[in-house]
C-alpha cells in the first residue's frame, strides 16, 4: 500500500470510529414495574433525600430499602435519615437537604402539622418534597404527591375483625393511638365508625371503646399503656392497635397478666412479626398494607415530576384483612 492509499484508510477508519461514537443511544434502563426510561449508563439524576418517622420500625425500613432500590435502578442516590419520631429532627433533616441542594424530599411527616414551616422552607428553596404513608395536614405548604395506605378503609376492616372476634357477646375494647400521625387517626375514625354502626339499634353485645391510650407505635409504649388499661378494666375483652409493634407489646403484656385467653387483639400492618403472630393465635387478624409499593411509587412519582407529568396529588393503596388462616398458607411464615 502507497502512502495515499494508506493515508485513505486511516481517514476511513477514523470516521468510522466517530460515527459509531456518534451514533450511540442512551440506554433503556429497566424500571420496578417493567416499563423503560431511557439513562446513560452512569448518569446521575440527582439524589433524593428521605426522612424516615423511625427505622425502629421494620414498616418504614422496607420503605426506605424499596425507595432505595427503585431509586438506584433510575440513577438516583437515595439518602435515608432516622427522624426518631422527633419532629425537630426531622426540620433539621430538611434544612441539611436544603442546603445540600438535593433533587427532592421525600417524609414521613414526625408531627403532621407542627413539620409546616420546615417543608415551606423547601418550597421557598425551590425543591419538590413528598409524603409517604404518612400525611401533612399543615396550612400553606405544598406537596407535590402522597402515596399511602386508605386508612380510613383499614380501620374499617379492623372494625369489622373486632366485630368478628368478639362475636355476639361484644364487650370493653382499649384503642392503642398514635395520634401525631395523621394515618393512625384515620385509622381510628375508620374502626370508631365501623363499631358504632354495629352498635345501632343493638341492646345485647354492644362493643364500647373504653380507652384510648397513646401507644406510641412502638413495642414497648403498647406493653406499658396496656398494662396500664388492664388495671382500670378488668373486664377488657379486646385490643385495636394501631400498628403491629404496638399489638405486640400488647401481646405481651396480656401473656404476662395470664390474659391472653381473654382478651382479642386487632393489629395492622402486615409486617412479618405481625403475621407470625396471627398464626401463632397471638394477633386475632390484621388490615395489611404494602410499603415494599409506596417506596416504588414515590420514587416514579419524583420521576413523573421531572418529566413535567400530572400527578395523582393522593394516591391510597386498600388494605386487604390478613387472619389465620392466610397466615397458615403464608410461605413466607414459619
Amino acid at each position: 500500500m502507497n502512502h495515499r492509499w494508506s493515508l485513505v484508510f486511516t481517514l476511513f477508519c477514523l470516521c468510522l470510529a466517530i460515527g459509531c461514537t456518534g451514533e450511540r443511544a442512551a440506554t433503556p434502563e429497566k424500571t420496578v414495574d417493567g416499563d423503560t426510561t431511557a439513562r446513560v449508563p452512569g448518569e446521575s439524576r440527582g439524589t433524593i433525600a428521605f426522612s424516615a418517622l423511625t427505622l425502629k420500625n421494620p414498616f418504614f425500613k422496607v420503605i426506605a430499602d424499596s425507595m432505595t432500590e427503585a431509586g438506584k435502578s433510575h440513577g438516583f442516590t437515595v439518602l435515608v435519615n432516622d427522624a426518631e419520631r422527633d419532629v425537630n429532627t426531622q426540620s433539621k433533616h430538611i434544612d441539611n437537604y436544603i442546603a445540600q441542594g438535593v433533587t427532592a424530599i421525600v417524609i414521613n411527616p414526625a408531627d403532621r402539622v407542627a413539620i409546616g414551616p420546615a417543608i415551606k422552607k423547601a418550597n421557598e428553596a425551590g425543591i419538590p418534597v413528598f409524603t409517604c404513608d404518612l400525611q401533612c395536614v399543615a396550612e400553606d405548604v405544598d406537596i407535590t404527591a402522597h402515596i399511602g395506605t386508605d386508612n380510613y378503609q383499614g380501620g374499617r376492616l379492623a372494625g369489622q375483625a373486632m366485630i368478628e372476634a368478639l362475636g355476639e357477646y361484644g364487650g370493653e375494647v382499649l384503642v392503642l393511638h398514635f395520634k401525631q400521625a395523621n394515618s393512625c387517626v384515620e385509622r381510628v375514625r375508620g374502626f370508631t365508625d365501623e363499631i358504632n354502626e354495629y352498635n345501632t339499634d343493638r341492646t345485647d353485645g354492644k362493643i364500647e371503646v373504653v380507652a384510648e391510650l397513646e401507644g406510641g407505635g412502638l413495642r414497648d409504649e403498647g406493653y406499658a399503656a396496656t398494662l396500664d388499661a388492664l388495671q382500670q378494666h378488668p373486664n377488657l375483652a379486646g385490643i385495636f392497635a394501631i400498628n403491629d409493634p404496638s399489638a405486640l407489646g400488647a401481646c405481651t403484656a396480656l401473656e404476662q397478666s395470664d390474659r391472653a385467653d381473654q382478651v382479642k387483639v386487632i393489629g395492622f400492618d402486615g409486617q412479618k412479626e405481625g403475621k407470625q403472630a396471627i398464626k401463632e393465635g397471638r394477633i386475632y387478624a390484621d388490615p395489611i398494607q404494602f410499603p415494599e409499593k409506596m417506596g416504588e411509587v414515590t420514587v416514579k412519582n419524583v420521576i413523573k415530576y421531572f418529566d413535567g407529568e400530572t400527578l395523582e396529588s393522593v394516591q391510597l393503596i386498600p388494605t386487604e384483612l390478613y387472619r389465620k388462616k392466610d397466615a397458615e398458607a403464608d410461605p413466607d411464615l414459619d
